[in-house]
């Protein structure tokens, strides 16, 4: 399997294997050296990569979690109801795409940012075709509060944004470079896939993306590239269509 479709491997050298792509960050990507919250200097690091792949005149959409603040799994462990706990969820991701948004913007870069949940002070509802308007005039659009919905998560939301929008793939930051048989940071001898097909993500129990988000993908050929945030580039390795963390297909 080549890494890039096969429009690709004729393209001239420096353009973009994408054109249109939709970026999953997780809320812990934000935390840089923190325990909780939001590490601005990471933040700002982070809103120069994603600048340097918009300069390329790629059309960018950011799905971001957030973790970093309040995990609906830990409201639910210590006893909360499920929806209450995920709502809470939601909220911080809205928190979390603020942040990004003005270390965008301090950048130099138009954006515009969508909450799932109706906040109009803070924020866009979503209506696909203005999105993807805003995607057609340059602006990187930032999606929070998943699909506004408890029980799904923002792996699924990134799955049916993407869809919605016509992302061409999902690149998936991470923690680690890649998807492993295991867990590399328990298990010293698990195996780094360089692809892998949904299908075998979803019987290896693989913890890619919740096994919703995999099936839309699947169902709608939409390839995943899981990558390693914390090396510098990745992003843009990812874009141009650079062997890069892993692919799935």
């Amino acid at each position: 399997m080549s890494w890039v479709n096969h429009k690709e491997p004729n393209m001239p050298q420096g353009k973009p294997a994408y054109q249109r792509i939709l970026l999953k960050l997780s809320g812990e990507s934000l935390l840089g050296n923190l325990s909780y919250g939001i590490d601005f200097e990471k933040t700002k690091a982070i809103a120069q990569e994603i600048k340097e792949i918009h300069d390329l005149g790629v059309q960018i959409a950011i799905m971001i979690g957030g973790g970093n603040i309040f995990r609906g799994i830990s409201g639910i462990e210590a006893g909360m109801d499920q929806v209450s706990a995920d709502q809470m969820g939601l909220l911080a991701t809205v928190m979390n795409g603020i942040a990004l948004q003005d270390a965008l913007e301090k950048e130099g870069v138009v954006t515009r940012h969508i909450s799932a949940v109706e906040i109009k002070a803070l924020a866009e509802p979503f209506i696909r075709r203005r999105v993807v308007r805003h995607l057609e005039k340059s602006r990187i659009v930032i999606f929070s509060a998943g699909i506004g919905s408890p029980y799904f998560t923002t792996d699924t939301a990134s799955a049916l944004r993407a869809l919605e929008i016509k992302a061409e793939v999902i690149l998936k930051a991470t923690k680690v470079d890649g998807v492993y048989s295991a867990d590399p940071l328990v298990d010293k001898k698990a195996k780094k896939f360089r692809s892998i097909r949904y299908l075998d993500v979803i019987k290896k129990g693989l913890k890619v993306m919740d096994t919703t988000a995999i099936s839309l993908c699947k169902d709608n050929k939409l390839p995943i590239i899981v990558f390693d945030l914390k090396q510098r580039g990745n992003i843009k390795k990812a874009v141009m269509g650079q062997e890069v963390g892993t692919k799935v297909y």
